[in-house]
């Protein structure tokens, strides 16, 4: 075996190259050995008593268990969740503010915005992705439209005259609606309310066509005979409207709306941090009375990986840029 010999300088250097990765290797260790030595803030973008704040409040105290660390909800709502959004990319990259993001205010308002405050892709590290919802198109209980089919046969006889509603300006009905013009090619008009609530009063009123809307707010009404389900915009039937076709089914290839929502932080958050918060996360949605508590808001629960997030993000922003655009539709 050959021996080598180093010099005293040459010992010493050798040393202090060690002494440098070990200590590189430390650091490296680190975050995920320590943290979180203090509270986290999660940021909700939208006011209590919404879907997204019952899923942060769903979650928060079980994250506060796992991390052995406070877990503060901060309600910060405004400008369709931009708010939030833009406190939550602004805020230090050290994994201690986590936000709770949704189609909104990641793939639609940005698209519509002459002016973003931040950019949905460059500016966050996605955690989670952690539920996915259709929505459902309702008629009036006295209309005679029974189904997509017949939807579209009345926009074809009277372009231009029929309706759609929604709860506001660059909300999902809203877009939904859009969406569902240019795949179906028809032209029903927009008629945008200050809320969900007086959109379905006017659509029982029967002073507006039809209505995009999500499944538990629907549901009730549905089931008391109130309005009329005609399908529902995901990929497959919804669990709690089995009996509803989805729009791909009644004639439509190709239409597909699902309302998400998904954990995130600010960018340039350490990896092996988002690591450890994906690990509780999806830990957390899989337990039985996380997941009965979630699944009641109408969704279903799709947890993954960061990077699998990451890249539905990227097709989300794709896909309704194309459909603001082909709308027209601006907002400052």
């Amino acid at each position: 075996m050959q021996t080598i010999l180093l010099s005293s300088k040459s010992r010493i250097g050798a040393l202090a190259l060690v002494t440098v990765s070990s200590c590189a290797f430390a650091q490296s260790q680190a975050p995920s050995q320590s943290y979180p030595l203090r509270p986290l803030r999660f940021i909700v973008p939208f006011p209590p008593g919404g879907s997204t704040d019952i899923y942060a409040r769903i979650i928060g105290p079980r994250l506060a268990e796992a991390l052995h660390q406070q877990v503060v909800i901060d309600n910060r709502p405004g400008a369709g969740g931009a708010l939030g959004a833009d406190l939550a990319a602004k805020a230090a990259p050290d994994g201690y503010t986590i936000w709770l993001g949704q189609t909104n205010n990641l793939a639609i308002g940005p698209a519509m915005r002459r002016k973003n405050n931040y950019d949905p892709e460059r500016d966050f590290s996605p955690i989670t992705l952690l539920m996915n919802a259709p929505q459902v198109m309702v008629v009036n209980a006295g209309s005679p439209i029974a189904s997509v089919r017949d939807l579209i046969a009345a926009a074809k006889l009277k372009p231009g005259t029929l309706t759609f509603a929604s709860a506001g300006i660059g909300s999902s009905g809203h877009i939904t609606g859009e969406l569902f013009n240019q795949t179906a090619a028809v032209n029903f008009t927009h008629v945008p309310y200050k809320g969900a609530s007086p959109a379905m009063i006017d659509l029982r009123g029967g002073r507006v066509t039809y209505l995009a809307t999500s499944l538990a707010s629907a549901a009730q009404s549905v089931k008391d005979g109130k309005i009329k389900a005609i399908a529902t915009t995901g990929t497959r039937r919804a669990r709690l409207m089995p009996d509803v076709p989805t729009v791909i089914e009644a004639g439509v290839p190709g239409f597909e709306v699902e309302s998400w929502h998904g954990m995130l932080a600010p960018a340039k958050v350490p990896r092996d941090i988002i690591a450890r918060l994906n690990h509780e996360i999806v830990a957390i949605l899989e337990k039985p009375d996380v997941r009965e508590a979630l699944l009641a808001e109408g969704g279903d629960i799709t947890t993954g990986t960061p990077e699998a997030f990451a890249a539905f993000l990227k097709s989300e922003v794709v896909k309704w840029a194309a459909v603001v655009k082909q709308a027209g539709i601006t907002s400052e």
